[in-house]
């Protein structure tokens, strides 16, 4: 699989509420930063922050992959439930790294809409 395929087979994964099939496709020292926000590091961090960030299933709506080398550019839209239950939308821009044919790094640029 190419870097573009792995990471639609792992948003497809964590869409069904597959977190630990998502999980097999990041490396074991992934590092998430979601700037102006939070970093996290590790996969077992990552973990958590799924387990409590996707209450409910979460909806992706990817609108363009663009791949250079190492690469994946993600933008799109994400819908997911706060934790009050209430529907909340969001606008993204992922900037992944790939390692080995796994997901390495994340840079992601997330607001409400």
């Amino acid at each position: 699989m190419n870097n573009k395929e792995v990471l639609l087979k792992a948003n497809k994964a964590v869409s069904a509420g597959d977190n630990e099939g998502f999980l097999a496709y990041c490396t074991g020292d992934t590092v998430w930063e979601f700037v102006g926000d939070q970093t996290l590091c590790g996969k077992e961090a990552v973990r958590q922050y799924i387990a409590k960030a996707y209450i409910e299933l979460p909806v992706f709506e990817v609108e363009t992959l663009v791949a250079e080398g190492d690469f994946v550019v993600a933008t799109g839209r994400i819908s997911m439930k706060d934790e009050a239950g209430k529907p909340v939308d969001y606008a993204y821009c992922d900037v992944w790294k790939f390692s080995n044919g796994k997901m390495a790094e994340l840079r992601a640029f997330v607001i409400t809409v």
